[in-house]
């Protein structure tokens, strides 16, 4: 039987919480216990009716004042299908409540008092239907026997609904106009609107199209956690965000990109030949990967998205302002990494939609955000999956949650930075002046080949503590060597740079070009720069001859670094006091095929250079 996620949505008192009430009356989902203490409450209140409303309305708090606080979850079915309701506050300061309750709906019903007519709640529950893309909505104009079940009321509303519903991005609309309390239009055909011959709500529920919204085919399955109940099994615990996957296919593990084949798909009850979204299962592979929580496997050739800066939609859910100069905790599926407002474009105005300049957001809006993470995260956007689309943002002093975000595309620099290789600057008027002396000749002169050794990493990371050692037994054995480190080029070279993502790929193009000139002069070239970005690195390496350029990751954990931190830098960039930090309050892309991986808070000094040192005389650049 077919399931069905809805939620309801409205202004206060317009009558969400008696609609469900009367759902589950009228469809026979009420037990005996439950109705008297529905009629208890009501007598104790002193209502000259009963209230349906108290079926939902579960807090003390509720009860009291007739109106809901909390989202309340209820369960019903009929003999068609299957329901999950998620019963939503109308009061303005809960509308952080309604996102919560539709974030899995596939149908949401907008309630609107026939009374009152539009109001901006309306808009706003509308709207966050669309930014929620919940495929189908259904506008239900309660309270029509207050306006004597009259047409005209009902169309005049219908008409000014759709006037602002055009503006948005909404598979399906449909209007019924109902008496929730009396049950007008809701399971049974009203007899006092004879002038209307749509469905009944129920009808509708039972009857729309379901699994439009759901992703079918990317194949998406966040790591919650790795399984070894014993030496003879290890498996990987999660559950299928989207798609389906079988025994036998090959996959990838996000972000080590290691790859394998499933062996099992496993479940209390058993093996499964087929796993599909929704299904909680531990997933085990033919190979031995280092795989924990946070990380995502997916199909080998359906990857997602990856991007360390995106546009999104921020729905702020906190009392407390948002800060654009601080930085929060973003939990996207099952992992976490720290997030910064990167630009803050613009708010949105629920009753125009328009666009308006803000300087920060407050409880209940809505804005258009670009967020810098210190990682790359993998998604797609939310418009084709939900599950891998949305993340939260989380306090990381009150570890409260103060925002709900979707993801609309990577950010317009981050495209334009790793879209396509950076074309090399060239003066028009210019000829190039050939050396007469060839590298050739220098590298037979100096009895090695030149090439560049590009040290890339955090700050701190020992970089340059490595290089120095190298450079000095470089020298000793008479190697020609040239050193380009990050912090002196800004001293002169680069000092008109400053440290924005325009800046560091300038930075990183000046530094490239330098240390080709030094190699075309037979020198063996170290440069030791963080050079965050992957496609900086690349350009780099573009200029090089093949097997001439080694990319050296000089690893360390950003705990350690945190720890060592010897100018301070870290310290001050978590106070908020240096904006753009790498690690910090910048992403660093870690290269994913570097020659050398070495680890500072692992191996020594000495043991890395010597390590790099037998890779130069493995690849013929030394001959000693």
């Amino acid at each position: 039987m077919e399931l069905l996620r809805f939620t309801t949505a409205g202004s206060v008192d317009d009558g969400k919480s008696t609609l469900i009430g009367r759902l589950l009356l009228d469809s026979k989902a009420i037990l005996e216990d439950q109705w008297e203490a529905v009629e208890r409450a009501s007598r104790q209140r002193g209502d000259a009716y009963l209230d349906l409303a108290l079926l939902t309305d579960g807090l003390r708090a509720e009860r009291e004042q007739g109106i809901t606080i909390d989202v309340a979850y209820r369960f019903f079915a009929t003999a068609r299908r299957k329901f999950i309701i998620a019963d939503t506050p109308g009061h303005i300061q809960y509308t952080r409540n309604m996102v919560t309750g539709a974030s899995t709906a596939e149908l949401a019903i907008v309630l609107i008092d026939a009374r009152h007519g539009v109001v901006t709640q309306s808009k706003r529950h509308g709207f966050l239907a669309a930014l929620l893309q919940i495929p189908h909505v259904l506008v239900a104009v309660n309270k029509m026997d207050l306006v004597d079940f009259s047409q005209t009321a009902f169309q005049s509303i219908v008409a000014e609904y759709q006037a602002f519903a055009s503006k948005l991005t909404v598979q399906d609309i449909t209007y019924i106009p109902i008496s929730a309390l009396h049950g007008d239009n809701v399971v049974d055909k009203s007899v006092a609107m004879p002038w209307y011959d749509g469905p009944t709500l129920l009808h509708h529920l039972e009857n729309v199209k379901t699994g439009s919204s759901r992703n079918l085919v990317d194949f998406r399955f966040p790591v919650q956690m790795a399984v070894r109940p014993h030496q003879n099994f290890r498996g990987f615990a999660g559950q299928v965000l989207s798609g389906t996957l079988t025994p036998g296919e090959e996959v990838v593990v996000l972000p080590s990109g290691k790859t394998s084949r499933v062996r099992t798909l496993t479940t209390l009850d058993g093996d499964l030949a087929e796993a599909a979204a929704g299904d909680a299962v531990v997933l085990t592979l033919e190979d031995e990967i280092d795989i924990s929580r946070g990380d995502m496997i997916v199909r080998r050739n359906n990857l997602p998205q990856s991007a360390s800066q995106f546009e999104c939609i921020l729905c702020w859910l906190s009392e407390k302002p948002l800060d654009v100069q601080g930085s929060y905790i973003l939990q996207h599926t099952t992992r976490q990494l720290r997030a910064f407002v990167a630009e803050l474009n613009y708010r949105i105005d629920v009753d125009t939609l328009h666009r308006e300049a803000a300087t920060t957001l407050q409880l209940n809006d809505i804005g258009r955000v670009r967020l810098t993470t210190t990682h790359p995260l993998f998604y797609d956007p939310y418009q084709i999956n939900r599950a891998t689309g949305s993340f939260i943002l989380i306090d990381p002093f009150t570890n409260a949650t103060v925002a709900a975000g979707m993801i609309r595309r990577r950010a317009q620099e981050l495209d334009e930075l790793v879209g396509s290789e950076p074309e090399r600057s060239r003066s028009s008027n210019v000829v190039w002046e050939s050396s007469a002396l060839t590298r050739a000749m220098r590298e037979e002169r100096n009895r090695h080949k030149g090439g560049i050794l590009w040290f890339t990493g955090l700050s701190g990371s020992g970089k340059s503590t490595v290089a120095r050692l190298l450079e000095r037994r470089l020298f000793a054995a008479g190697v020609q060597t040239f050193s380009l480190d990050g912090d002196n080029v800004r001293h002169g070279l680069n000092g008109d740079l400053g440290f924005s993502a325009a800046d560091r790929k300038e930075n990183i193009r000046r530094v490239a070009e330098v240390a080709k000139l030094a190699l075309d002069h037979g020198h063996l070239v170290l440069c030791t720069f963080i050079s965050p970005f992957a496609a900086d690195r690349a350009f780099a390496r573009s200029l090089t001859p093949a097997g001439r350029f080694l990319e050296i990751y000089v690893k360390c954990t950003l705990e350690v670094l945190k720890r060592r931190d010897p100018k301070g830098l870290y310290a001050r960039a978590l106070r908020g006091e240096i904006s753009e930090f790498t690690g910090v309050s910048s992403p660093y892309e870690e290269p994913a095929a570097a020659e050398l991986v070495v680890e500072t808070d692992v191996c020594s000094t000495e043991e890395i250079v010597e390590a790099i040192w037998e890779e130069l005389l493995r690849r013929g650049i030394l001959s000693f």
